[in-house]
């Protein structure tokens, strides 16, 4: 007789960061998390949810919930009282993005492009996930036609990319930004310039005179494990074309 399927767990947010590595060498293997796993210690951590309402949200049982629970938490000690990297993947899930409206985003018009910039006081706010405000270009011909700051209304991070699919975005440019972002991002065919920082407006303006670097990658291979892993402070490693670790202040727009 056939095993009984594993009921999928349903997920909210696209990790923005898969891997987290202590200050130094790693001590032993990695530390393997599911997505499942980092979705109840975000709902029941740091959202505060109790474990009937997480068991609600995720589609399972609340014993699943308390279980997952106190598993992650033994990785999660395991990693920072025994300096082991963690690595955040897979997992039996269903992404179940957030709600989001963009319904106080202005209508895209016909034949132009919508450029984002995450945005903190006519600045390039440098981290992606923690964006409340972007700051819409509609540009056509290589000019721009409008702009226009707008808010994400409590969205934050893997829901992020959702909100700029649904609002017409088709090119984001930002400072720091995880791995898992950048993948969910790709998915929704919207093209990324990471590593900016400096003026919004300046950074467009490089972006219409085809000048500023393009930098959409934010994974490295360092500290020699087999997992690509993603540095905390989100910034491209290697950048520039270095491999070394120096390319994590971002980089500025030419």
């Amino acid at each position: 007789m056939a095993g009984r399927r594993e009921k999928l767990r349903r997920v909210g947010i696209i990790p923005e960061y898969r891997g987290f590595t202590p200050d130094g060498l790693a001590s032993g293997e990695a530390i393997d998390m599911t997505v499942d796993e980092l979705e109840v210690l975000r709902l029941c951590d740091l959202e505060g949810l109790n474990q009937e309402a997480v068991a609600k949200h995720m589609g399972i049982a609340r014993a699943t919930v308390a279980a997952i629970c106190s598993r992650a938490h033994r990785k999660v000690a395991n990693a920072l009282v025994n300096g082991r990297a963690l690595i955040i993947e897979g997992g039996n899930i269903a992404y179940s993005p957030i709600t989001t409206t963009t319904a106080v985003w202005p209508a895209k018009g016909i034949g132009t492009m919508r450029v984002a910039t995450t945005y903190d006081n006519g600045n390039i706010f440098m981290h992606f996930g923690r964006s409340e405000q972007f700051k819409i270009y509609d540009i056509q011909d290589g000019k721009v036609l409008s702009e226009q700051v707008v808010g994400t209304g409590g969205t934050g991070h893997g829901a992020l990319a959702g909100l700029l699919a649904n609002g017409g975005v088709d090119t984001l440019i930002c400072g720091g930004i995880g791995g898992g972002a950048i993948n969910a991002l790709a998915q929704a065919g919207i093209t990324v310039y990471a590593g900016a920082q400096g003026s919004c407006d300046a950074c467009v303006e490089a972006l219409i005179a085809g000048t500023l670097a393009q930098n959409g990658e934010a994974t490295c291979g360092c500290h020699g494990h087999d997992h690509e892993h993603i540095h905390e402070h989100g910034g491209s490693c290697g950048c520039h074309g270095h491999h070394e670790n120096e390319g994590h202040e971002g980089c500025s727009c030419h």
